[in-house]
């Protein structure tokens, strides 16, 4: 009885956060606003920071790492290398473009505040990468105005987005992250790494087949083996645990079972979603919003600078999609990996915490204003 009674707060803390962010999401859309706006303000009343219900910081802080591995997991499955492969046109080197020159331009203006290199390297790539959990919100929505054509672009920017960036992410991690390394060591146990997801997604269709019509068995392999595989990527090799997730994702997303494993895992990406904006809005504290509006505003600025300029140029010289504002407005948000390098920045000292909630306000700022702005983008596109 013991342990039930110990484990119960959890288990409370857990049905009161989404019971919280269900409310908080059908009110926003009530009000016209995306539902990720309500899991935001859930986190936020939910939080140690705020008066009325508090859930436990280190409960709080286990969400957020399961959330966050689960949903970069999943955001890997999601990827259809196949397709990509297939595609052709400037799409395939528009989007690696954009990231790579938004870091390498955007690394110095986060120099110029002190901010260490590896903390710049990685504001400046986390700012040039967008959401891909927000932009399909953003094709999936009932109020949506993109085309068929811009939704496509939208959908393959984001995932080349999200290759491009979690290569750089590890490289800058392996090359400035882990003082205590040597770069050559760290080059290694990144190599490491890949060869060990590379081994998993040549021996995981052999197990998928035998559990193969057993549905629950095929799930429970399915996400058993990612997990562990990012898991040992962190524990063996140095990776961050959400960067080995995405990593795991893409192994399994390789195999000839690709599809059933997707819609095995499709069922929980929901309330991973929920739980990771959920975290970022409990991670904010109000005390220090004021002090970090300044970073937040720059961030943004920096942001559109060198990410939705870019785009809404390639997309509209290159005639990527249908409308290059749609596009470029689409893609303006400060997404999932910022969080996942902003918190590794915090937690290797590059950042303070008051430039890490400026982070935390430009994703929900972003979020929200891109969400709403995208709907009447194509406007912009038509007047220039």
């Amino acid at each position: 009885m013991a342990s039930i009674v110990e484990t119960a707060p959890l288990v409370l803390d857990v049905g009161v956060v989404l019971l919280a962010a269900a409310t908080s999401g059908l009110v926003a859309r009530k009000v016209g606003l995306p539902a990720i706006v309500g899991y935001l303000l859930a986190g936020l009343l939910v939080s140690p920071f705020t008066p009325g219900f508090v859930a436990n910081g280190d409960q709080i802080a286990l969400l957020a790492d399961i959330g966050v591995v689960l949903l970069l997991f999943e955001v890997g499955i999601e990827i259809d290398l196949r397709r990509i492969r297939n595609e052709h046109g400037a799409l395939l080197w528009a989007s690696p473009l954009q990231v790579i020159v938004g870091t390498i331009l955007g690394t110095p203006i986060f120099l110029l505040l002190d901010i260490p290199l590896f903390g710049a390297a990685l504001l400046a790539l986390s700012l040039a990468m967008s959401s891909s959990v927000v932009i399909v919100n953003i094709t999936r929505s009932r109020r949506r105005t993109t085309s068929v054509a811009t939704e496509e672009s939208l959908l393959g920017w984001s995932v080349l987005q999200d290759i491009t960036g979690v290569t750089l992410a590890a490289l800058i991690i392996a090359l400035l992250g882990n003082t205590n390394d040597s770069p050559i060591r760290s080059i290694l146990g990144l190599i490491g790494f890949i060869a060990l997801a590379v081994i998993a997604s040549r021996l995981l269709p052999f197990l998928l087949r035998i559990v193969r019509w057993e549905h629950d068995l095929f799930l429970i392999y399915s996400v058993a083996i990612g997990l562990s595989i990012a898991a040992l990527g962190t524990v063996l090799f140095g990776i961050p645990m959400a960067l080995a997730s995405f990593v795991a994702g893409l192994a399994i997303n390789q195999t000839r079972d690709t599809d059933d494993v997707r819609k095995a895992v499709l069922p929980f990406k929901d309330l991973f979603q929920v739980l990771f904006f959920v975290v970022i809005g409990s991670l904010v504290q109000p005390d220090l919003i004021l002090e970090a509006l300044p970073f937040a505003a720059l961030l943004l600025l920096v942001m559109l600078l060198l990410k939705t300029l870019p785009a809404f140029l390639l997309s509209r010289y290159r005639k990527i999609g249908d409308s290059a504002g749609q596009l470029s407005v689409g893609l303006s948000q400060v997404g999932e990996f910022s969080f996942v390098l902003g918190s590794a920045a915090l937690a290797a000292g590059a950042l303070t915490k008051v430039q890490f909630t400026g982070v935390l306000l430009a994703v929900i700022s972003s979020i929200i204003v891109s969400t709403l702005a995208v709907r009447r983008a194509s406007r912009i596109s038509r007047s220039i």
